[in-house]
């Protein structure tokens, strides 16, 4: 069983496993058009979504270099480490909780 979690953020805004890769694509790729690519999206979702990030969370999760000659660049915030660590922390206890109540005595 694999479980996939949606944190509902105070602020209305909602991360899911589509963001937090993104998040990880981005800290990887070192720009959000190298994420966009590695994860098959386009440019301006993946700018969108990166907005999207920074106003559900009232701060930027990802600093913007800007484009020219010599490239631009993204990395991410502490804002966004956090927001990927918390992420991943949840869903790794909502995935130990789901294979220990798949193991329980009574199912299947």
């Amino acid at each position: 069983m694999r479980v996939s979690i949606r944190l509902d953020l105070p602020s209305g805004g909602r991360v899911g496993p589509g963001k937090i890769a993104l998040l990880e694509a981005i800290a990887e790729a070192g720009s959000i058009a190298g994420a966009a690519r590695a994860l098959g999206m386009s440019y301006p979702r993946a700018w969108g979504l990166v907005e999207a990030l920074d106003a559900a969370l009232g701060t930027a999760a990802v600093t913007r270099a800007p484009g020219g000659q010599r490239g631009g660049g993204a990395t991410l915030t502490a804002a966004g480490h956090a927001l990927i660590a918390r992420y991943r922390t949840v869903e790794a206890a909502a995935q130990r909780e789901a294979q220990r109540e798949e193991g329980a005595p009574g199912e299947g």
